[in-house]
């Protein structure tokens, strides 16, 4: 428990990176077994990490490591993780080496950036992704939090497609302008700490149950929860998604919705509810209606999309709705359900994202759905995973998403059931676009041009068949997740103070053993 593991999961990826950007020019195959094999050491300690976690433990946070970094303002360098931030993390580190593995060959030398430089940046925004989870020091976030756009912005408008300059800088100018709103709110937070214990502060321990003031704690929400519905993104800050994701590589379409936006959905957790309750609990009916909204918007935008990549995009912000619902419906269930449904999301999204980058590369780089009929006639396998991530997607009971979508929905029917009511009808428009999918670019006759078309090979298959796997297997045993997550959203349950009208859910999603209902 001395041993430094999170610094170590920041290091390693940032040292395999320096390593990589070092090599000599023409050394691409170096580079790419390099990256994999520091994004393979990421994994195996996060695993090892994971099994020396205690989710039983009194402690708020484990692995904790604290550092003063700027004494005269009381930041540290200060890092500790729970139940939540650890799927997160582990998240992360299960999807950079498929990313690697999937996008071996998506980089080559007539490329307008070297092979080298994605593979770089794709471990550097490891590194940050595993420190904006693990921070407990909120100035120590926001920095996590801005300088994830620089490797994601490279990524995007250095590696993208025609209009990747544009869909970068959107990205960034959104980002930058939600990270202003959170920086102001983060000043104003250090004051009123100052205020209220003689010492300013940026300790997550020492800023949740301060005693703000009720009026106050509504401004200083609003900065952080506009930074985080944008990056998350939530209606109607959405709109860089779907140009950013059409025009990035689909492994930085995968890291960017699958695990970069999940830092939004888990900031409303971690900074919103806990530090501000009083204003969560003012907000929430106008958080709800946005949720709602973007539930229905995105759906019914993806249900008229012909670009499969537009068509993950807003149906990405659709699920982001279903989250963000579970979150501010204040009740154990919808509160668990969101954190098992972030995990879900992140890997149906890499799913589709990566069969789909597989099927383009077969077809001259098109993604829209209409170049593509009959798959399932010349590449069987690929339609068989495209299958898997389709009915993920749309939530089929057997599959992790299920489980998180339903926890979220019986989470708001308790507390206001016609929230649930409509939430639910959401379910049937997502079902029309997962299906009008398939159907159109798998099934029927074969598309003249196609005949050649060749199935996954070895290299595709590995990457995509732990994402099945997982996918699976904790749609039918999702006690490894939820065991897990309970003990920290009872802990922020506590925190908010919300009445909560059922305990924290068992592992498929029923009362507690014992519970009266």
């Amino acid at each position: 428990m001395n041993f430094p593991w999170l610094t170590t999961l920041m290091v390693v990826p940032l040292v395999g990176a320096i390593i990589v950007a070092l090599l000599p020019r023409g050394r691409d195959a170096l580079a790419k077994q390099i990256a994999l094999v520091f994004s393979f050491a990421v994994l195996v300690l996060t695993v090892v990490m994971a099994l020396q976690f205690s989710a039983d433990s009194a402690e708020r946070f484990q692995f904790v490591e604290s550092h003063p970094w700027i004494p005269a303002f009381g930041i540290s360098y200060a890092v500790g993780i729970d139940g939540i931030s650890l799927v997160l993390i582990a998240l992360a580190a299960v999807l950079v080496p498929i990313v690697i593995i999937a996008g071996w060959n998506d980089i080559d030398s007539s490329s307008r950036g070297t092979v080298k430089g994605y593979f770089a940046l794709i471990l550097v925004l490891e590194t940050l992704m595993i420190g904006v989870f693990a921070a407990t020091d909120v100035f120590l976030f926001y920095v996590f939090f801005e300088v994830m756009l620089v490797p994601t912005y490279f990524l995007i408008g250095r590696f993208g497609g025609p209009q990747r300059s544009y869909a970068a800088v959107k990205f960034l100018i959104y980002s930058l302008v939600g990270g202003l709103f959170m920086l102001a709110a983060l000043i104003g937070l250090y004051v009123a700490s100052a205020q209220i214990t003689g010492t300013g502060s940026f300790d997550f321990g020492v800023l949740v149950g301060m005693d703000i003031d009720p009026d106050l704690q509504k401004w200083l929400f609003l900065g952080f929860f506009l930074a985080f519905a944008v990056k998350a993104p939530l209606w109607p800050f959405h709109t860089w998604l779907p140009d950013a994701a059409a025009e990035a590589k689909p492994g930085t379409s995968v890291l960017l919705i699958g695990v970069l936006d999940k830092v939004g959905t888990f900031g409303m957790i971690r900074y919103c509810l806990e530090i501000f309750p009083a204003a969560s609990e003012f907000y929430a009916p106008i958080v709800i209606a946005l949720a709602l909204i973007g539930i229905f918007y995105g759906a019914l935008l993806a249900l008229r999309q012909h670009d499969m990549k537009r068509l993950f995009a807003y149906s990405s912000m659709s699920h982001f709705g279903f989250i963000t619902l579970g979150i501010f419906v204040f009740t154990s269930q919808g509160q668990s359900g969101s954190v098992v449904y972030m995990v879900a999301h992140g890997l149906s999204t890499a799913a589709l994202f990566l069969t789909a980058g597989f099927l383009m590369a077969r077809a001259h780089g098109s993604s829209l759905i209409s170049d593509y009929s009959g798959v399932n006639k010349t590449a069987p396998v690929l339609a068989g995973f495209f299958l898997v991530a389709a009915l993920s997607s749309l939530a089929l009971p057997g599959m992790v998403s299920f489980v998180g979508e339903f926890l979220v929905l019986l989470g708001a029917f308790e507390r206001y059931i016609w929230v649930g009511a409509v939430a639910t009808v959401g379910i049937v428009i997502t079902a029309a676009y997962v299906l009008r999918l398939y159907q159109k670019s798998m099934t029927g006759p074969l598309k003249p041009g196609l005949e050649g078309m060749r199935d996954l090979g070895g290299r595709e298959v590995i990457a995509l068949a732990p994402i099945a796997v997982l996918t699976i297997v904790l749609g039918f045993f999702p006690a490894p997740l939820t065991d897990v997550i309970n003990p920290a959203v009872d802990r922020v349950m506590t925190t908010v103070g919300a009445t909560d009208p059922s305990p924290t859910v068992q592992s498929a999603g029923l009362p507690a053993e014992g519970s009266d209902q």
